[in-house]
Formats: structure tokens, C-alpha cells, sequence
């Protein structure tokens, strides 16, 4: 009988608890548990801004009319698909030092144009690209290298051409002009799609990935207390402040770091069966980051939209979830989820908002963002134009205030 009664309380039916953690989290609940920075998310709060900027600033440019003015009517109709809340005339009021609305003599009703500053700004942009075209065409042939096919479909170069820092015209001016290199053919599989391939032979010894580069230089420093052994596989990592690093995590990662995996230049056959087994996901998941990686370093500014890139998934043999991946690697990447979008940023090429190692390109669109943040700062007393913006001697945006500058 005591025995009985023994089991009977020992014996413990499952519980709520129990029940609760089987709960599996959500795609938007994993995205909105991510450890948040605040230096990359104020950079976003004026990113997001400049994005609507560089839409309107493309129809206005891609105008065929002489003036390069579209009328106020046509983006007050597009306001919903540029997000503009309040309508385009706010939004382009906001921004004096970017645009200039003015009425149309003959058309009778008011358009838009860019001020002479902002188009020094896209020139100079433009300049920028072109004085090296060596430059797109190293970044053109890594970015195929990378493809497990050597090709790539031309629309997702294209969703990319502005963050490759490719020239608008970069079919004609870059792909037609080094036919040795690369050609573009018919899509077997989609009617009307074509991809570019990479036809030129390229050294194996050549293309060395960004991390690698890291990797050297670490090992060269004379204070490196590393295992050189150690550093062999591992990838620079900066947490969010504030991060709680617990120790399994950090176990984890060491761990992590630790695995070899396959570079983002080098050949890979995926196996069925390797892709079922633990160390076989572990290294496809780190070959991936790789892949990621390298792409973000290619990337004039070191960011990219998680949807753009997505569009490479598969031709780069990645099969798993990419805004996951970013999120499951928090000390490299940075998933920042303000202005309309997913935007991944490279942790590491970053410092107090602004790229370590800026380039002429950069330079020039950082221009852009001041203008954005000035707003209507430098308007003259009793005027809604600028009083006058110029180039300072540092590179950076000055404010003039004279009355003779106005429009």
C-alpha cells in the first residue's frame, strides 16, 4: 500500500510551463527581440529620409525635358508608393537645399527641380565612379566568382547597382567594353531574362576575401596575444552595447570560430546527405556568413536592403533564411528594421555612424545625408528658398548667408 501511494506522488501530470516552452517564436518576434544599437539606429533615422530623397531625386533626373523638373502633381500621385505621408509638396519643402519648387510658365501648375547643389553633389558622385572603372569591374567579377555557376541574373545586378557603386549606364560603359571578361546570355529556365557570366579566366590567387585580409592583419600586429591557429577561421566581432554575452553563448561562438568552412571564392559541392548531418549545416550556416560578408564589403557603403540580396540566395547555394542568418550573427552583422525596410549593415567596417575607411563615393553621398540633416536650417529671414550652401574646405557642407543667392 505505501509503495502505492509512493508512485502516485511521484508520478507528475505536464504542467502549463511545460506546455509554454514548446512555443516557437514568430518571424516578426524574433526580429523585434534583436539587441538594438543606437549609433546605427539614429544613422537609419536619417537614412530612411535620404531613400525618399534619392527616389525623387531619380524621376527628376530620369526626366527627358531640358529643365529635369517633374511636376508636383505626378509625385503627389506616387506619395503613397515613395511614402510620402503628408504628400510630396511637405516632403519637398522639408528639404529647401535638394529641391526647388517653382511654377511652370507654360504648364500653368507647379513643378520640381533640384537645386544647383544637390546636382554638384550627383556629378560628383558620377565622377567618383567614373574616374575608376578598374574599381566596378574588380567588384563585377568577385561578385561572380562567388556564384556557383559563375553567372548571376542581370535584374538582381541591377536591384544592386547603386550600392555596388556601378555607373548607370554600367551595361554599356563596363560589360559591353570588357567582353573578355563577362557576357550576358539568354536565361534557358525564364522566358526574357537574361544573367551575365563571367567568361574570362580569373587566378584563383587573385580574389582573397575581406576576412582574410582581417585575418593577416591580426597576425601581423606585434601585440597579437591570438592563437594564430585560432584566428585561422574566425570573423571580427563588436556587440550592440549592452549585449548580455552569457556563457554558453560565448562557448558557442568560440566554438563557432573555430569550424573551417569553405571561402566565398572557392568551389563547393553541396551534398544531400552532407546537409542533413549537425557539422554539415554548422558549415554551410558559416559558409554563408562568409558569402555575406564578402558581398557587404563590396558594397560602397557597407549596407545593403535584406530583400536586394535575397535575390542571390540561390545562385550563391545558400538554403537557409538570410534576415536569420543576420540575426543568429549579431557581433557581425547589424539588422536595423526603420524606414519601410530590412537593412543589414557590415559591424566592422563602422565607427560612430561613419565607415572607417570611406571612399570617394561614399564622400559624395555623404553630401547628400548633411543636406538631408541641415533641412531648412540657412533659409533667409522671410524666405522659403536657401539662403546658399557650398562646398567647404574639409568636404563638408557650409552655409552661406547672402540675400543674392535666392531662387
Amino acid at each position: 500500500m505505501l509503495t502505492h501511494l509512493l508512485q502516485k506522488l511521484n508520478h507528475k501530470p505536464p504542467t502549463i510551463t511545460t506546455i509554454l516552452l514548446r512555443h516557437k517564436t514568430t518571424s516578426s518576434e524574433y526580429v523585434s527581440s534583436r539587441n538594438r544599437d543606437p549609433t546605427f539606429e539614429k544613422l537609419m533615422d536619417k537614412y530612411k529620409n535620404l531613400f525618399k530623397v534619392i527616389s525623387i531625386q531619380d524621376l527628376i533626373l530620369g526626366t527627358t525635358t531640358t529643365t529635369n523638373a517633374v511636376s508636383i502633381d505626378f509625385l503627389n500621385r506616387l506619395s503613397q508608393r515613395l511614402h510620402l505621408n503628408r504628400g510630396a509638396t511637405h516632403f519637398l519643402r522639408k528639404y529647401p537645399h535638394i529641391f526647388h519648387i517653382f511654377h511652370h510658365p507654360t504648364k500653368l501648375q507647379p513643378y520640381s527641380t533640384l537645386t544647383q547643389t544637390a546636382l554638384n553633389i550627383t556629378h560628383q558622385e558620377a565622377a567618383a565612379i567614373n574616374a575608376d572603372l578598374q574599381v566596378v569591374v574588380d567588384r563585377l567579377v568577385r561578385l561572380l566568382s562567388m556564384s556557383l555557376t559563375k553567372e548571376l541574373p542581370l535584374r538582381a545586378i541591377f536591384k544592386v547597382f547603386r550600392e555596388l557603386g556601378l555607373p548607370d549606364d554600367f551595361e554599356d560603359s563596363v560589360i559591353l567594353k570588357r567582353s573578355d571578361l563577362f557576357a550576358v546570355l539568354d536565361s534557358g529556365n525564364e522566358p526574357n531574362t537574361h544573367v551575365l557570366k563571367l567568361v574570362g579566366d580569373v587566378e584563383k590567387g587573385e580574389l582573397v576575401a575581406a576576412v582574410d585580409d582581417w585575418r593577416v592583419m591580426e597576425c601581423c600586429k606585434e601585440d597579437c596575444g591570438v592563437d594564430r591557429n585560432e584566428i585561422l577561421y574566425s570573423f571580427k566581432h563588436s556587440y550592440p552595447p549592452g549585449m548580455k554575452l552569457r556563457r554558453n553563448f560565448k562557448a558557442k561562438v568560440k566554438e563557432w570560430q573555430r569550424l573551417k568552412y569553405v571561402g566565398p571564392y572557392e568551389a563547393v559541392e553541396i551534398r544531400e546527405k552532407r546537409k542533413k548531418s549537425k557539422i554539415g549545416m554548422m558549415e554551410m550556416e558559416k559558409r554563408a556568413v562568409g558569402i555575406v560578408h564578402e558581398f557587404l564589403s563590396l558594397t560602397v557603403e557597407k549596407m545593403v536592403e535584406v530583400e536586394k540580396i535575397s535575390h542571390f540566395r540561390k545562385w550563391f547555394g545558400i538554403d537557409l533564411n538570410i534576415r536569420d542568418l543576420f540575426l543568429d550573427h549579431p557581433g557581425i552583422f547589424y539588422l536595423s528594421t526603420k524606414g519601410y525596410r530590412h537593412t543589414v549593415f557590415l559591424r566592422e567596417a563602422y565607427e560612430r555612424g561613419c565607415l572607417i575607411e570611406p571612399n570617394p563615393v561614399y564622400e559624395a553621398r555623404r553630401k547628400l545625408l548633411d543636406l538631408v540633416i541641415l533641412g531648412r536650417r540657412g533659409l533667409s529671414r522671410g524666405h522659403s528658398e536657401p539662403t546658399g550652401v557650398s562646398q567647404g574646405e574639409d568636404g563638408g557642407i557650409e552655409e552661406v548667408k547672402t540675400d543674392s543667392d535666392e531662387d
